[in-house]
């Protein structure tokens, strides 16, 4: 079967379609015959960085949509021949993927593989920032980076259906504001300015929940643009900096908190609650309240070219891979 993998780190160059053997499910495993595999920025960080990336060659691609192939010894309440999305902590990029049973969700009746490619990491992560980390109640504001993103998108949109009293964005570039606004957005900053722009906003209260893939100095200034009792959760790092800190000096005099959110993480370290969240919010898809627009697909042997559009930070929405 084709894959896509790499053998050194660098640029969208080093990603090379190889021939290697269809893999057989493990107990507890499943294999997937892949008719989608979705391309993630943390995808682009491996292969430039070497993020997550134990040892080389390395395969990337961390969701998937396609058939059940097989299930491996001890696998329940999944069957070869059903339309499923899945987790897959490396190797979605791919003809055939075996993954954990517990990272592999069937898809709602109504939901298309193309549309379920964009799922697996997305929808969970949104409705976890949101919810059970950020802990948002009806009535509160909200500010999300990357807001022209895959989980910006949902998020506004996840928000709004939660009863945010005021849903606002960030993004790098001026011709993504208004991609964003069709998704939940009352209004949209753009750059770093943002922290004065929700100031602004708020008749100068701030906002009480900020979600931060970025980290370094945004969210320094996320903490900036928190009102009295604020939280903030961080969940990527895609500035490159080095780790940030908050402590006492910021935190204590307004009563802010700080928290953070990994997909990857909690799939490994706990499966049933990654489960119940992906249960949760694919139910919204398939009954159409939120929706992720895909704005570009590229064949399996076109990777390199999905990266080098990703790389641009012009993109909104979802990049996917087509396997069929």
């Amino acid at each position: 079967m084709r894959a896509i993998q790499f053998d050194e780190i660098g640029g969208p160059e080093v990603l090379k379609v190889t021939e290697v053997p269809v893999p057989e499910p493990g107990p507890g495993e499943v294999t997937v015959d892949v008719a989608y595999a979705g391309v993630n920025f943390a995808d682009t960080k491996a292969r430039a960085t070497g993020y997550r990336v134990p040892s080389l060659p390395f395969r990337p691609g961390l969701e998937i949509a396609g058939r059940i192939r097989a299930v491996g010894a001890g696998v329940v309440g999944l069957a070869p021949g059903e339309q499923v999305a899945a987790l897959t902590p490396e190797g979605g990029y791919a003809e055939v993927v075996a993954t954990p049973a517990s990272f592999v969700f069937a898809l709602p009746d109504g939901v298309p593989l193309r549309v379920g490619a964009t799922l697996p990491t997305v929808l969970p992560t949104a409705h976890a920032l949101l919810h059970e980390v950020g802990r948002l109640r009806a009535g509160e504001t909200v500010l999300i980076q990357g807001a022209a993103g895959g989980v910006g998108l949902v998020a506004g949109q996840l928000a709004r259906l939660g009863g945010a009293g005021g849903v606002y964005g960030v993004v790098s570039r001026e011709e993504k504001v208004a991609e964003a606004l069709k998704y939940g957005y009352d209004e949209v900053f753009v750059g770093d300015g943002f922290a004065e722009g929700v100031r602004a906003a708020t008749g100068g209260r701030g906002v009480d929940l900020v979600l931060d893939p970025v980290g370094g100095d945004t969210l320094r200034r996320g903490l900036e643009a928190l009102a009295l009792f604020g939280r903030l959760v961080s969940f990527g790092n895609a500035s490159g900096a080095e780790a940030w800190q908050a402590g006492q000096p910021e935190l204590y005099p307004r009563g802010l908190s700080v928290a953070g959110f990994s997909i990857l993480t909690l799939a490994q370290t706990e499966p049933e609650a990654l489960r119940a969240l992906a249960e949760r919010s694919f139910a919204l898809v398939a009954q159409g309240q939120v929706v992720l627009p895909i704005t570009a697909e590229f064949p399996l042997g076109e990777a390199d070219e999905a990266h080098r559009l990703m790389e641009t930070r012009t993109t909104t929405g979802k990049l996917l891979l087509s396997l069929g």
